[in-house]
């Protein structure tokens, strides 16, 4: 079983009391590994894009698209999803988005996001994927430049499309392989287990691409355990159904394998009645290296600080400073930046506890 770290400096976290915990994780150095960033639009965004490309909104107000977010499951939330991406067509509305998003992040101390995509969601409707990802990828090199961070793209496939539209997806994408960094499967899970995309899971790592997937969210333990065994995934996208299977528990342990965990999307989907409910705390608990995540912010209430802030307020005697300084070193050691730089970042984390510590 893993162990929780050791600082690389001296740290009395019981300094830290929880009324000052959520400023202190606020502003401290995180990671940010399961964000799609089509569930980053914002009703604001997606009118003011309608606007410039001409496309018809199915809701008259700001207000009445913002009132659909009444999700039930996760197909009805995917529902609402796809209709607000119809309003992406040009290169800068990709990086209108990236950027609306990336700005927000470096703004709740994010230094690094791995930013799923879905060309699919798009070269569907006719638009290019060279539009797709370079619009993408101008907004992740600016956040380089302009904001310290780093910022790189995760190509996802439809889990409710065929794998032979994933492999042609694949095929297309590769004339812009320098601008993303690995592959996902995301969309419905039920249904689709993770065996339906193993052919090109397959040639993703053949050509060296980092491989993760959802697994566990509405779907089984089981599909955990296939996106570990037949995809070859080196995260868990969601996964918080493992508890279902104590020997997959176990394994995750062992094996260190990341759990990108959403707590405000898995209450928003009904995956948890209530945020005091969620079992994050327990993963945690269980040596499980879980990490924090927002999923689709602008659909689920809250960016990354706000799924921290839920969750030390739900649990405030599971979640202490030490628990909240574990959460972000995961996220950080399990982004794929180089080691070095995640290096850098850890000692930048052991730095900021140490500081609000001694204050």
């Amino acid at each position: 079983m893993t162990t929780a770290a050791t600082p690389s400096l001296p740290i009395d976290f019981s300094r830290i009391p929880a009324a000052r915990l959520p400023a202190v994780v606020h502003s401290a150095p995180k990671a940010e590994l399961h964000i799609h960033i089509e569930g980053s639009l914002e009703p604001e965004l997606i009118f003011e894009l309608a606007a410039r490309n001409g496309v018809p909104l199915a809701y008259p107000s700001v207000e009445a698209l913002r009132a659909a977010y009444a999700f039930t499951n996760l197909q009805s939330f995917l529902d609402v999803y796809y209709a607000g991406a119809s309003v992406l067509l040009k290169e800068q509305d990709f990086h209108d988005m990236a950027w609306a998003y990336l700005t927000r992040a470096a703004r709740d101390g994010v230094v690094c996001a791995e930013l799923f995509f879905d060309p699919q969601t798009h070269t569907d409707r006719g638009v290019p994927m060279g539009v797709v990802i370079q619009g993408l990828k101008s907004a992740c090199d600016r956040a380089g430049r302009e904001l310290g961070l780093r910022a790189e793209l995760i190509l996802c496939f439809l889990r409710h499309l065929s794998e032979e539209a994933a492999l042609q997806t694949l095929q297309d994408a590769l004339p812009y392989r320098e601008h993303f960094i690995g592959v996902g499967l995301d969309s419905s899970e039920r249904g689709h287990p993770p065996e339906k995309f193993s052919r090109v899971f397959t040639r993703a790592g053949k050509l060296g691409l980092h491989r993760v997937a959802h697994a566990g969210e509405e779907g089984p333990a089981a599909y955990i355990t296939a996106a570990l065994d037949v995809l070859k995934v080196e995260r868990i996208d969601h996964g918080v159904r493992c508890t279902e299977d104590p020997a997959l528990v176990e394994r995750l342990a062992l094996q260190g394998t990341p759990l990108t965990v959403c707590p405000l999307s898995n209450i928003k989907l009904c995956v948890f009645p209530t945020m005091a409910a969620h079992n994050l705390p327990a993963l945690l608990q269980a040596g499980l290296m879980v990490t924090v995540n927002s999923d689709d912010p602008a659909y689920f209430g809250g960016y990354l600080n706000e799924n921290y802030s839920a969750l030390l307020q739900a649990h405030p005697a599971a979640l202490t400073a030490r628990h909240a300084w574990q959460l972000l070193r995961n996220s950080l050691q399990a982004s794929f930046a180089p080691a070095a730089v995640r290096q850098g970042w850890l000692q930048q984390l052991d730095a900021h506890f140490a500081m609000a510590a001694a204050l």
